[in-house]
């Protein structure tokens, strides 16, 4: 088994660690001090494709493997590993769980948004009252119509104060345990969707953490 690099992906790597050296690392300190999440740094890493590694070129995305996508974090958490994280969230954690389980609709109308930056993703699991447990969720969600309405909330969220949109984690079958549990892809201009509390954090400060409010 061959462990090195190939030359397409070496040039990825080298491309990512200058841009990561001549604008992440000067800010890293700044950035943390501040409590300051760059947005305008995320534009700049959509037009690198760098926020939709493994999205297809037909949906805005780069269109590259996780070897690339492993790379590439490292050259980025090596300059501020807040960003590592943030970029890391928005990939896998919203946007690739949108590739691969969201609807037809719902990849064409949203994935080009967060695989060119236009949009940054968030991921809703974690709760006050049941942690990162799954099976623990208690934020509901009822079918209204054509609608699904969610209600409860969600703590330690990356993005949840800066982000436009998150795959959220709620009940929808509370008889059923922990198989009445389904994901959903909830964009923050919907009515009843407000960020809470910012968590004041011991490190990775850059990368924002906050509470998430859904109601009806």
């Amino acid at each position: 088994m061959d462990f090195e690099l190939n030359q397409d992906q070496v040039a990825i790597r080298d491309m990512v660690r200058d841009f990561a050296r001549k604008e992440i690392a000067p800010n890293a300190l700044e950035w943390d001090e501040k409590q300051h999440f760059p947005r305008e740094l995320f534009t700049s890493l959509g037009e690198l494709g760098m926020l939709g590694v493994v999205v297809p070129e037909a949906y805005g995305g780069a269109g590259l493997g996780y070897v690339e996508y492993v790379a590439i974090l490292e050259e980025i958490g090596a300059a501020d590993g807040s960003i590592g994280l943030s970029v890391a969230a928005h990939n896998s954690l919203c946007t690739n769980h949108l590739y691969l389980f969201g609807s037809e609709e719902l990849q064409q109308e949203y994935i080009p948004r967060l695989a060119t930056g236009e949009w940054i993703g968030a991921w809703g699991l974690t709760e006050p009252q049941a942690g990162s447990d799954a099976g623990g969720t208690r934020t509901t969600a009822v079918r209204d119509g054509n609608e699904w309405v969610l209600n409860g909330s969600k703590t330690f969220m990356t993005h949840a104060s800066v982000g436009d949109a998150a795959v959220l984690v709620a009940r929808t079958t509370p008889e059923a345990g922990r198989h009445g549990i389904s994901a959903f892809f909830v964009p923050f201009d919907r009515p009843g969707v407000s960020p809470g509390k910012k968590e004041n954090k011991l490190g990775m400060r850059a990368s924002d953490t906050s509470s998430l409010v859904l109601e009806d």
